[in-house]
């Protein structure tokens, strides 16, 4: 609260003070009242009424300054209510009611949709578990029953897999401290997976995989890089050229592994470069995605 500020919303009060000392010292006159003493009176007055205005800025400064301060320091800011001091004066004691008000208010608006979030998350994950039983059974009758159709609808089962797996991660995208788990695994037998995994589109797009020098051991979430390895092959496959390539190689050094994943893909914008691994930064301590070998 700037002095300025203060001193605008004063200004009725100013004004009702002149007009009051104007009014006052008319009145001595016309009363024969000597001039030097009504002089006096209106020394006075002013001082009176200025230093009201100045320590009533100081105190009303410093408790809003506080407030702020307070506010400042809460993570959740709508809170402020909760934790302020109760204020003295009246005209504050109305504010402070209506920010409680409106903050019980908003608390339970924002408890409510918690509340239907978490039911639709949970129904959502619990559909996703119910519906990769049939899926599984499916890939099995076709892994029974090997023929080109069979070949084709386990590529499509493959997709639908994949989907699921995205609306199943992208649920969880909000709690994900909660859902993964760093553990020590082997880089190559988690590419092998991914790409056993893709084995029918990998075939049917006829597309080639290298492993190169990826005999590591690394410190990381197995699911997670699973699904984002998915991911990745999935794009390389659906962005290939004649020819489609895909290779996998790993380089050590300063205390890291880096995991390179290159295609011979049509390629990525450079507008959208920066954004490519904005969801999977924490994942990865290093990882370079190269096209156009």
């Amino acid at each position: 609260m700037s002095y300025k500020d203060y001193l605008k919303d004063q200004f009725p009060a100013v004004i009702t003070n002149t007009l009051s000392m104007l009014l006052c010292a008319a009145f001595l006159l016309t009363a024969h009242i000597n001039g030097s003493i009504i002089l006096i009176l209106l020394i006075g007055w002013s001082l009176i009424a200025a230093g009201y205005i100045n320590i009533r800025f100081f105190y009303r400064k410093k408790y809003f300054s506080e407030l702020l301060i307070q506010l400042e320091q809460l993570d959740k800011k709508y809170l402020i209510s909760e934790v302020m001091n109760r204020p003295v004066r009246s005209e504050d004691k109305i504010y402070y009611y209506i920010l409680r008000a409106a903050n019980k208010s908003m608390t339970e608006q924002v408890s409510e949709s918690k509340r239907e979030r978490r039911e639709y998350k949970e129904y959502i994950e619990q559909w996703i578990h119910d519906v990769k039983t049939p899926i599984s059974a499916m890939k099995l009758l076709c892994e029974n029953n090997i023929s080109d159709t069979t070949r084709k609808l386990m590529a499509e089962l493959e997709k639908v897999s994949h989907y699921t797996d995205q609306a199943l991660y992208y649920a969880r995208s909000e709690n994900v401290e909660k859902d993964y788990l760093i553990k020590e695994v082997s880089l190559s037998e988690m590419i092998h997976a991914a790409v056993a995994e893709n084995k029918q589109l990998l075939l049917q797009n006829h597309v080639a995989v290298e492993v190169r020098n990826c005999e590591y051991t690394v410190f990381t979430d197995e699911k997670w890089i699973g699904f984002i390895l998915n991911q990745l092959i999935a794009n390389a496959v659906k962005y290939s050229k004649k020819e489609p390539k895909i290779i996998f190689e790993a380089d050590s050094g300063k205390g890291q592994i880096a995991l390179k994943i290159l295609d011979n893909g049509i390629g990525i914008s450079d507008s959208d470069l920066p954004r490519i691994f904005d969801t999977v930064s924490m994942f990865f301590a290093s990882l370079e995605w190269r096209r156009n070998i």
